[in-house]
C-alpha cells in the first residue's frame, strides 16, 4: 500500500534546463532618464552573436533589493542588436543586507527553447548604489524621526514667505542631524540661491519641534510657474547613524498649489 500510494504521488516539476549564452552576448542594467520617477530600469541585452534569442521572461534578483522583479513579456533579439527589457525595481532592502564587497546583483533570463541563462550584471552608471543608500538613508531617518512641511504663510513682495518644518520623532535608538535645505529650481531662501541652514541634532525620544524656513521666487517669468513639477520638493541634507546624503521633502499637492499661487501673486503676474 505504501509503495502504491508512493507510485501515485505528484513529482515536482523538473527544473528548466541551463543553457549559456552564445559568445557576443552581454547583458547589463541601465537605467533611462524616463525610468526614474518609476523606480524602473533597462536590463539591455547586447546581441553580438549569429544567434537569435527569444526571451519569454526576465527575473532580477539583487541582494540591496527586497525579493525579484519579474518581466513576463516575449522579446525576441535577433543577431546585431540591441534591446533593453524594462523591469520595476523592488523596495530597497534596508534591513540587514550584505556590504557592498559581498553584494550581487544577477538576471534570469527565461528563452523560448526552455532553457535558463543566469549572469550576474554590472550597472555601470551605479544607479542601483545610489537608489539603495537613498531609500534606506530616508528608512533609517523614518525610525529617529519624521519630516513633513506642515503649514505655508505667504507674504507680499518683498518679504520672505514662510514654511514650517515639523520634525516628530518616532522613537528610535539612533541619531539624526539635519544639515539644511537645499534650494529647488523655483524656490530659494535669501536674496542668493544658497542652502538654508538647519544644524538640527534628532533623537527619537525629543518633543516634535519646528524650524520656520523663510522663502522667495528663485525666478519671476510665468511658464516657470505655470510648467513647475518640481519646485515644492526640497532636498534636505541629513546624517543618520553615521550615514551621510540627501533626502526628499515634498510639499503637499495643497500646499503646493497655495506655493505656486503665492509665487504668481509675489512676482505681480498672479490674479491678486
Amino acid at each position: 500500500m505504501i509503495l502504491a500510494l508512493t507510485a501515485c504521488a505528484p513529482q515536482p516539476a523538473p527544473e528548466p534546463a541551463r543553457a549559456t549564452f552564445p559568445a557576443g552576448v552581454e547583458v547589463e542594467l541601465f537605467q533611462l532618464r524616463s525610468d526614474v520617477a518609476e523606480r524602473g530600469a533597462q536590463v539591455r541585452v547586447v546581441n553580438g552573436s549569429d544567434t537569435e534569442l527569444v526571451v519569454t521572461r526576465v527575473i532580477f534578483d539583487d541582494d540591496w533589493f527586497d525579493g525579484e522583479s519579474v518581466r513576463d513579456r516575449t522579446s525576441t533579439i535577433t543577431p546585431g542588436r540591441t534591446v533593453d527589457l524594462r523591469i520595476a525595481l523592488p523596495e530597497s532592502a534596508c534591513d540587514d543586507e550584505p556590504d557592498a564587497a559581498a553584494r550581487t546583483s544577477r538576471v534570469t533570463l527565461e528563452l523560448a527553447s526552455g532553457g535558463t541563462i543566469t549572469v550576474e550584471v554590472d550597472d555601470p552608471l551605479g544607479f542601483t548604489t545610489l537608489i539603495h543608500e537613498k531609500e534606506c538613508l530616508r528608512h533609517d531617518l523614518a525610525q529617529v524621526a519624521t519630516l513633513e512641511w506642515s503649514s505655508f504663510t505667504p507674504s507680499a513682495a518683498p518679504l520672505p514667505a514662510s514654511l514650517q518644518l515639523t520634525i516628530t520623532p518616532a522613537g528610535g535608538t539612533e541619531t539624526a542631524q539635519l544639515v539644511e535645505v537645499q534650494t529647488t529650481n523655483l524656490l530659494q531662501f535669501a536674496e542668493q540661491p544658497a542652502a538654508f541652514p538647519l544644524a538640527v541634532p534628532v533623537t527619537g525620544t525629543d518633543a516634535a519641534s519646528d524650524v520656520a524656513v523663510p522663502i522667495l521666487p528663485l525666478r519671476c517669468d510665468a511658464h516657470a510657474v505655470m510648467e513647475d513639477k518640481r519646485g515644492t520638493v526640497f532636498n534636505m541634507a541629513v546624517e543618520v547613524a553615521g550615514a551621510a546624503g540627501v533626502i526628499e521633502v515634498a510639499a503637499s499637492e495643497a500646499m503646493r498649489g497655495e506655493i505656486l499661487r503665492w509665487v504668481a501673486d509675489w512676482c505681480g503676474f498672479g490674479p491678486g
